[in-house]
């Protein structure tokens, strides 16, 4: 089993596995998070063992603990565990693993050891303090745990997304979505264009904004609507229309342009202003049930929406 997969499997399986196995290993003591933590404030000898998978460590760990995946532990344990009288606390994400871990060891002859209920994401949900070679904090670590935990994203992925900063043109059918997503992702800074307001038929799609928005300009109710979701998105609002006068000043401020726009005019100022200040940018266009999205990143040479479509269709051509 690949270890993506096992971590999966330890997460939906692991509260009914815990029970299973607790009845099984009766002779394995299980240690609550508040006595590990009262244990360690008082600075009692113990030797804390993280045997979760290397990558999972990303996600924050008990401060000198020592790290050996549950596989492993026959082989490494006697040469990083010499001492079997020392009291051990055993420790993964769930309270699964270290439960046959414990069992591993005490069938090695290690004479004190404990498996911690409930695991790392027991300890981080109380409130106690994990350390972290990422540099993000520990409430980071358990937002974006599921990113962290893919290897096309990980901890350096996630910091890249929260350092990133994306203009979105327009917060209407197209824009909500892509902003609920860019704000839960953990896009640091995200910039929003639109002088529309909100009017009843937009709230059939439009799921930033509410019933109590009517009236009110898009630009403010969808950094509320970010605020509730991701308050921690630093949410630079325009609350005036994208023109060829002050697109390329908005722009410079970004590292990736978002289109958004239901029109073909903005859509080609769009791509003009990214094209001169060689931003990436993201192309969306949806008609009825049908819909087009492409990247165009001038900055590296490649063509961009005009090397396509030199011009924007006639506007009588064009359905609304």
């Amino acid at each position: 089993m690949g270890d993506r997969l096992k971590q999966i499997f330890w997460k939906v399986a692991g509260p009914l596995l815990r029970r299973a196995l607790k009845e099984k290993h009766r002779d394995v003591s299980e240690i609550s998070i508040q006595e590990v933590n009262r244990l360690l404030k008082k600075g009692e000898r113990m030797v804390l063992l993280d045997v979760r998978e290397n990558e999972e460590l990303a996600l924050g760990y008990l401060k000198n603990s020592i790290f050996v995946p549950r596989a492993s532990l026959p082989e490494k344990a006697e040469t990083l565990l010499p001492d079997k009288n020392v009291p051990i606390v055993v420790y993964c994400a769930a309270g699964v693993r270290s439960l046959l871990a414990a069992k591993t060891l005490k069938e090695m002859g290690y004479i004190q050891v404990s498996s911690m209920r409930e695991g790392i994401e027991g300890w981080k949900k109380a409130g106690y303090e994990v350390a972290s070679d990422t540099g993000l904090t520990s409430e980071q670590l358990t937002r974006y745990s599921r990113h962290i935990l893919l290897q096309e994203v990980g901890a350096e992925g996630q910091i890249r997304l929260l350092n990133s900063k994306v203009l979105l043109v327009g917060a209407g059918g197209l824009g909500c979505p892509i902003g609920l997503y860019l704000a839960a992702a953990g896009v640091g800074t995200l910039g929003i264009i639109d002088d529309d307001r909100v009017d009843l038929t937009n709230l059939q799609r439009q799921i930033l904004h509410r019933t109590s928005d009517v009236g009110r300009p898009k630009t403010e109710s969808a950094k509320e609507a970010i605020a509730r979701i991701n308050p921690d998105v630093k949410v630079v609002t325009y609350p005036e229309r994208l023109t060829s006068e002050n697109a390329i000043k908005i722009f410079e401020n970004y590292d990736i342009i978002v289109d958004g726009s239901d029109n073909f005019p903005t859509k080609y100022l769009v791509n003009d202003a990214a094209f001169f200040t060689g931003k990436p940018f993201v192309f969306g266009g949806v008609f009825q049930f049908e819909g087009q999205a492409s990247v165009f990143s001038p900055g590296n040479g490649s063509p961009c929406l005009r090397c396509l479509f030199p011009e924007p269709p006639p506007p009588g051509l064009v359905p609304s």
